[in-house]
């Protein structure tokens, strides 16, 4: 895949409106700790707590704003009248092509406590979901949002919006449908959730979803299909059949399903595509928390700017890898000329899907 296929990349895209990216804002306290405690037991935190933003609208757009300075965006959500919702608008505000002005404030801003066992490397997380469980329709002016694509996330993390509709299943389902009514693409992602309600709440909206990205555990509490065997593999012979059901739930476009393996997507020719994960180097990955938002944000670059579903893939895993290189969500993301410098460099000894 050559650079000079992407022309869009060098111009800015004023014949284009851009991508608006709306939905969950958090802050995320990470706390180091001498092991997980059982009930009634005492752990210590250890020095070196840290807090950064998260979520699927921080993390995506963020990723967008320094992958390409010229593409115009749009932020959606909600935010507390806090100090962590000053802390997440002004790192927002480091990127001259996001608007935060549709961004609404009132209550307290959701947060993470995410605890670090540093003995055994496992991550406990304890959510306040805020004022992200008021972000509703309500919240778009519709007559303001001039953005071609539309990417919402998380489903099952969004209180109001899923909630039930009698006419639509629930009111993100609505609200898709009323972003796809006004020429607008719509773009999903759903929080991975330990859950039954995913068979109830996703479906509803993947009818009104062009562009549905999610990763393996969340496409199988979806269909109910079995990706990862009792030996925590993955199940290769299953995900094309994953995909076709997700797709038959309404999707328009494209299937995509990411996981530690790959990338794999499903058009609407019914053409299939899969692409291993890069084989980075030892040593090279410093985090893991905002890989599966960056192949997300790189898949939504690729079909805003018009490439197919291989090509997308590419850049999703792409920028995925970027994401790897350091410990926070969005540190490690590039321009997208070094997204594509990057995965033409290890592109080269892939890893091999069985």
């Amino acid at each position: 895949m050559s650079i000079k296929k992407y022309s869009c990349y060098n111009s800015p895209m004023s014949n284009k409106n851009g991508i608006a990216v709306a939905g969950n804002m958090i802050v995320d306290v990470l706390y180091r700790v001498q092991g997980l405690p059982l009930p009634g037991e005492l752990t210590t935190i250890m020095e070196g707590f840290s807090r950064s933003s998260g979520g699927a609208l921080c993390n995506v757009i963020t990723n967008l704003a320094m992958m390409d300075v010229s593409l115009p965006l749009t932020a959606l959500g909600r935010l507390g009248t806090d100090a962590e919702g000053d802390y997440i608008l002004s790192l927002l505000n480091r990127y001259d092509n996001i608007d935060v002005s549709n961004i609404k404030r009132e209550g307290i801003t959701s947060f993470t406590s995410v605890m670090f066992d540093v003995l055994s490397k496992q991550r406990s997380f304890f959510h306040y979901r805020g004022a992200n469980a008021l972000f509703s329709e309500d919240d778009f002016d519709w007559n303001n949002i001039k953005a071609e694509f539309l990417h919402i996330g998380y489903i099952l993390l969004l209180d109001a919006l899923d909630a039930e509709d009698a006419e639509f299943g629930t009111k993100m389902a609505r609200l898709l449908h009323h972003a796809k009514g006004r020429g607008i693409k719509t773009s999903i992602d759903v929080v991975s959730e330990n859950s039954t309600r995913f068979s109830r709440i996703v479906p509803p909206a993947l009818k009104y979803t062009d562009y549905c990205i999610i990763n393996e555990f969340e496409a199988e509490k979806t269909t109910g299909i079995t990706l990862r065997d009792n030996k925590n593999e993955l199940v290769f012979s299953n995900i094309r059949t994953v995909l076709e059901m997700l797709k038959s739930f309404g999707v328009s476009t494209w299937t995509i399903i990411h996981s530690p393996e790959g990338g794999f997507g499903f058009d609407a020719s019914k053409n299939y595509e899969e692409i291993p994960s890069l084989a980075l180097p030892d040593g090279y990955i410093k985090g893991t928390v905002g890989a599966g938002d960056a192949f997300c944000a790189g898949v939504l670059y690729g079909a805003y700017s018009g490439l197919d579903l291989r090509e997308s893939l590419e850049l999703g895993t792409a920028a995925a890898a970027c994401s790897l290189s350091e410990p926070g969500a969005t540190e490690g993301m590039r321009s997208v000329e070094d997204v594509m410098a990057l995965y033409r460099k290890f592109r080269d000894k892939p890893q091999a899907l069985s």
